[in-house]
């Protein structure tokens, strides 16, 4: 369990005692849900390294997570410059939202519950693509439709390989000789096939990115 910081004596609690406190998630840099603390729930939060809440409906302290099972295991906590405010980064156990969707920011007139956790390509913020495509590919690996390159990428480990290969070499010739946008394309190209590489090892980019995060150390 990480060391989290004492915010009891930190944070400033509004007139009702609480405090908002954005919820992110650990891996993917995604909102998960905006929520309340007290100061018993931060205690609480720091004691057992799951994240603790405070209903606000239900007037009463909220482990979240402990009637579905979809815990979410604190990783960070920070406070903003004002210090009326707390991003808790998380490991969510499953989905953040009562409706069952991934996340409680559901697109604009989509449907309430996992249906609406579809946010459409082009309103995708650049941090969202890589997790939405990693899910795309988890959901190929699952149902392995007939036909579906993809699939044929990540059962075929020889081929994902050598495709990998293939694309690397075209970003070289591109950024030796071709546009900008040709560079582009072709880096698109590589973290696609990279991906689907890394999924059909059984790992994730997550996996890469604490190396990453190791090495910065």
């Amino acid at each position: 369990m990480p060391d989290l910081p004492d915010l009891t004596d930190i944070v400033r609690f509004d007139e009702a005692g609480l405090v908002p406190v954005v919820i992110q998630d650990w891996g993917t840099g995604e909102v998960l849900t905006l929520a309340y603390a007290n100061d018993e729930a931060l205690r609480r939060t720091r004691e057992t390294g799951e994240l603790h809440l405070w209903s606000r409906s239900r007037q009463e302290l909220w482990h979240k997570g402990a009637t579905s099972g979809n815990v979410q295991r604190v990783r960070a906590l920070r406070v903003d410059c004002d210090q009326d405010a707390v991003l808790a980064l998380v490991e969510p156990a499953g989905p953040a939202c009562h409706t069952g969707a991934r996340t409680c920011f559901h697109a604009p007139g989509a449907p309430e519950g996992p249906a609406g956790d579809e946010v459409p390509g082009d309103q995708l913020a650049p941090h969202e693509v890589l997790p939405d495509l990693e899910r795309v590919l988890a959901a190929r690996a699952a149902d392995a439709p007939e036909g579906s390159y993809t699939a044929q990428l990540l059962r075929d480990r020889a081929f994902a390989g050598a495709k990998v290969e293939e694309e690397a070499e075209e970003v070289f010739r591109a950024a030796r000789e071709e546009s900008d946008d040709r560079v582009d394309n072709e880096a698109a190209d590589v973290l696609y096939h990279l991906l689907a590489l890394i999924r059909g090892r059984g790992r994730t980019l997550g996996d890469v990115q604490e190396v990453l995060r190791a090495r910065r150390r």
